[in-house]
């Protein structure tokens, strides 16, 4: 075992200004001896980004450091849409055209426009292709050929989460689109986005990224279709998927392209995953069927025509053919990845889809704090391109918001956060959030009030493990669960000060906290706590209980329910010290696996005796790439193999919908069939502990009568099924358009 002992890294914040970029180019001094590619990303000088131009190291740095010193002028209007607005800026050519499943909104909430800007700020040219027509590959002509790549996003959700609803119902809304219209984005959006790309211009290469794009990189279970895919790098085509958060990973990529090398000369870099051709797979190392390791090809000519290699420690998955077959293979790939998710030791994946190898490698590492606030500090309009003539409901909720980090160290096991952005919280600095603050404060249009200020929970901010030399070979999947890790920093200081200085700041008259806040953390801050309650909160508070079962809350990698109670209390005393009133919203969700009947009534007598009626309830979705995706398809807990209940049918998970909303009249008929099921008869009548009422309310009855109406309207029933006259298949013959009964 290879010993860390005296691996070093340094503080947050530290910066190194006389030898390495800090834009996703590690110090090597963190790097343990046996971590992936450390000469060919960190040591190297190499020429820097832009049109041809070289850069010496610490002009990039300050390109890096901060938008006064960059090397290139950002420009305060949005990326061009249209090659007219390019044309206005001098250009005759764009180096990236990023392609969007989502609206063009500048704000740095929205994936593109952080992107974008980061690659301007570095000196390349960028058009934004944003929800494009893709029924031809005309829209992706817009800006002519690329000079660089295509990068492809479905937006920032998968956009078949954004298209259907838990019960594969379609939404009636698109919040990232214009007036939350429907339809301006197709289902699998990568994959049609990245088949036009490759219509349009053969040969330019394709960068897939975003949510959609990462979570699907290798083998994964697909709630729709209720099958399991291969890698969408097969189904799409793409040269590379850039997994994760992008700002780093896209530079260089951007930058070597433009030095001249090829993109496959880009599977060295952290953070993005490929496939080898089945040509390419025979030469590549093959599997030893004595260990699982790589074997070299026996012919040393073969090997001096790879044009890349697997590292000799390469982690093998179960292969596609496998975990599609084996839901026991497909648990055990699952909990593979999640333990190769640390980037200070994860190593690189491999996954054979018959005959092609499908190459995952680690993570990017952590952003320094300097790098965090040279994203966020870029000119951002704050606005959605002015070419947009409807209100974006999406834009509207995050318009006066305020990230200050990202990544979640928590690890809940129905959640992409922590997969996507990392578990090492990333931080910017408070001068940096204070800048961004004040610059709110000084629009016209600014009403004084922050929405939030936060990122993916309210209250990690600057929470890091206190040593460097576990934390960079900790496998752990959560900090806080089962119980939080004592060498986790939990302090509040910092974050308190950044929430004293924003609400200071003039022209702002309220911050507030919108983020979920982390209860197992904020109660162990009697100041936090004050700060929150007396300065941050508009009344009502949302927090992500999920449930009140045990068992279920540790599938879910969450707090036991003794802390929701605890934190509850905490929240009240304080509120009342201030003077207010001020209520919990939590958050709880339905048929997440190791949920059954019985758990769901118990959080329904839960929610009466505290007194919470949710007037929203999620229901599980299983989003590829999560463990708790894992445990729906197979059944197991993939950490430890059990066998988990689950709620597949569409019966069983609207019987637990209507009990978290049991005190709904139109609810009443299904909470009463699930209390008769479960014989808790005892839950029906007037008594003070009952859920339903003996009788049934008129409301109940006439929802009943409504429901009967639309269903016999719509034709669910078989019998009210009727072929309408038509042409048919043979229009000559006579029974073409007979009605059928």
């Amino acid at each position: 075992m290879v010993s860390h002992r005296n691996v070093a890294r340094p503080e947050p914040g530290a910066f190194n200004s006389t030898k390495f970029v800090q834009i996703g180019l590690p110090h090597p001094a963190i790097l343990p001896s046996r971590f992936p590619f450390p000469e060919s990303v960190c040591a190297k000088p190499s020429p820097l980004w832009g049109r041809g131009r070289s850069y010496t190291r610490s002009e990039s740095e300050r390109c890096l450091q901060s938008k006064q010193s960059s090397t290139v002028k950002c420009s305060p209007d949005p990326l061009p849409m249209s090659m007219d607005e390019a044309r206005q800026r001098g250009w005759d050519e764009a180096d990236v055209v990023f392609i969007t499943g989502d609206a063009y909104i500048d704000h740095p909430s929205f994936a593109m426009a952080i992107l974008g800007r980061v690659l301007e700020a570095c000196g390349f040219r960028v058009g934004i292709v944003a929800q494009p027509d893709w029924h031809t590959c005309e829209a992706w002509k817009t800006f002519g050929r690329p000079r660089l790549f295509f990068a492809i996003s479905a937006g920032n959700m998968d956009s078949m989460i954004n298209h259907y609803t838990a019960n594969k119902k379609v939404r009636n809304d698109d919040a990232y689109s214009p007036g939350g219209r429907i339809g301006l984005r197709p289902d699998r959006a990568t994959l049609a986005y990245c088949q036009r790309a490759r219509e349009a211009y053969k040969s330019v290469p394709i960068i897939a990224g975003g949510v959609e794009a990462s979570l699907r990189r290798l083998a994964h279970y697909d709630y729709w279709s209720d099958t399991v895919k291969r890698s969408i790098l097969l189904d799409s085509k793409a040269d590379l998927v850039a997994f994760g958060m992008g700002e780093s990973v896209i530079v260089e990529i951007a930058r070597r392209l433009a030095g001249g090398q090829t993109v496959r000369d880009l599977r060295d870099l952290r953070g993005v995953a490929y496939a080898h051709g089945a040509a390419e797979s025979k030469l590549i190392r093959t599997r030893s069927a004595s260990d699982g390791r790589f074997q070299p090809t026996i012919d040393p000519d073969q090997r001096r025509r790879e044009q890349s290699t697997i590292a000799a420690d390469a982690v093998i998955l179960p292969s596609f053919e496998q975990v599609k077959a084996d839901k026991h293979a497909f648990a055990e790939a699952t909990r593979i990845i999640h333990l190769e998710t640390n980037p200070y030791n994860a190593r690189k994946l491999v996954q054979w889809h018959g005959d092609q190898a499908v190459v995952c490698n680690p993570p990017r590492l952590p952003e320094s704090r300097e790098a965090m606030d040279f994203f966020y500090d870029l000119p951002y309009t704050r606005k959605p391109h002015p070419s947009y003539r409807e209100p974006i409901p999406a834009y509207q909720v995050v318009k006066d918001s305020v990230t200050i980090m990202r990544g979640c160290f928590g690890g809940c096991t129905y959640c992409s956060i922590t997969t996507h952005q990392g578990r090492i919280i990333q931080s910017r600095s408070k001068e940096s959030i204070v800048r961004e603050v004040a610059s709110m404060g000084g629009c016209e249009d600014f009403k004084g009030v922050v929405s939030d200020i936060g990122g993916p929970t309210a209250n990690m901010y600057e929470m890091r493990c206190a040593r460097p030399e576990i934390e960079a070979i900790c496998r752990r999947l959560s900090c806080v669960h089962p119980k939080i890790c004592p060498l986790l920093g939990t302090d509040h200081g910092p974050l308190i000060e950044v929430m004293r200085e924003a609400r200071s700041q003039k022209g702002v008259r309220k911050v507030y906290v919108a983020s979920g806040v982390r209860m197992d953390l904020a109660r162990l801050s009697p100041e936090y706590m004050h700060e929150l309650a007396a300065h941050h909160v508009g009344g009502h508070l949302k927090v992500a209980q999920e449930h009140s079962d045990a068992t279920t809350l540790s599938l879910m990698k969450r707090p036991e329910p003794e802390t929701f109670q605890d934190f509850a209390q905490k929240f009240r005393d304080e509120s009342a010290k201030a003077g207010k009133k001020q209520y919990l919203v939590p958050y709880f969700i339905s048929a997440h696996p190791g949920c059954d009947l019985n758990a769901m009534i118990d959080l329904a007598v839960f929610l009466k005796n505290n007194g919470y009626q949710p007037e929203q309830v999620q229901d599980f979705i299983p989003a590829p790439f999560d463990i708790a995706a894992c445990m729906y398809y197979t059944g197991l807990d993939p950490m430890t193999k059990r066998s988990v209940r689950v709620a597949k049918g569409l019966r069983d998970r609207k019987l637990q919908r209507a009990l978290m909303q049991f005190f709904k009249p139109e609810n009443y008929f299904t909470v009463r069939k699930a209390l008769i099921e479960a014989g808790r008869r005892d839950l029906i009548g007037d008594g003070c502990n009952c859920l339903i009422p003996a009788r049934p309310p008129k409301e109940a009855l006439a929802a009943r009568r409504r429901r009967a109406a639309l269903e016999a309207e719509s034709g669910d029933h078989v019998h009210s099924r009727r072929r309408m006259p038509g042409a048919g298949y043979r229009p000559h013959r006579p029974s073409s358009g007979r009605p059928m009964g």
